[in-house]
């Protein structure tokens, strides 16, 4: 009984040290150099989502969706195993994938509840538009707790936390 709680707990902690990705973050370096996991964009409005890692796996699905985050999770020389907003996992080559920060505004919310930008990184200052969940749009900077969108029509401040597509308290 002991072995099986000491084991127990060891995986729950592996589990609590992945599931926070600011933490995770720092954990591995993937081929290419660069901290896997991490947040990039798709390239094109084609992507296709291969099975495993080579051109002679089965293509899972695609995505129609140029700009839209997706989070790298494992790297295998010149692919990458990505996973999207909705927790669909795969790979894609790694030219297929930009390093341009976008994010996706709130996409677990039940509700058309929309959120506020405002023009700087405070709750007070003036709200410069209002945006559904689920908008997709670049992000020009975090500062650990609000990040800056720019998108179609709109521009402002958000809270960090209403965002998928850039980790808890990161900065860029």
């Amino acid at each position: 009984m002991g072995v099986a709680r000491l084991r127990a707990a060891a995986i729950l902690a592996a589990g609590l040290l992945l599931a926070s990705p600011s933490l995770a973050q720092n954990v591995a370096v993937g081929s290419s150099g660069l901290p896997v996991p991490r947040f990039v964009s798709l390239k094109s409005d084609s992507v296709n989502v291969r099975q495993g890692p080579s051109r002679d796996q089965a293509v899972v699905w695609r995505y129609v969706r140029a700009g839209m985050p997706v989070e790298i999770t494992q790297e295998f020389e010149n692919w990458r195993r990505i996973r999207d907003f909705e927790g669909g996992e795969g790979w894609v080559f790694h030219s297929l994938l930009s390093g341009t920060r976008t994010a996706i505004v709130a996409p677990w919310a039940a509700d058309k509840t929309l959120i506020d930008l405002h023009a700087s990184p405070s709750d007070t200052s003036r709200v410069t538009a209002r945006v559904e969940p689920k908008v997709q749009a670049p992000v020009d900077k975090c500062d650990g707790t609000w990040c800056r969108l720019d998108g179609k029509g709109f521009s402002g401040w958000i809270a960090q936390g209403s965002l998928w597509g850039v980790y808890p308290d990161e900065k860029f």
